[in-house]
């Protein structure tokens, strides 16, 4: 999608966002209730190096989540 790679370039992402617009990964992984749903939660997902879920993260507040996260480390 144009308006993730805009995003992308413009905090000098290396690695491509994700666009679930027909949220099949939302409705995975419980950020969405329903494809009705408008927005889905913000849910974050460690990933191990093995490629396993390590931690989950069910509620999270854009303002202290990269805090959180880098104490876990």
């Amino acid at each position: 999608m144009e308006e993730n790679r805009k995003f992308a370039e413009k905090f000098n992402y290396n690695f491509p966002l994700l666009c679930d617009t027909d949220k099949t990964l939302g409705l995975a992984y419980g950020a969405c209730e329903s494809t009705a749903d408008g927005y889905a939660k913000r849910i974050s997902y460690v990933i191990s190096p093995e490629g396993r879920i390590a931690h989950v993260f069910e509620k999270v507040s854009a303002a202290t989540h990269p805090e959180e996260l880098l104490s876990m480390i």
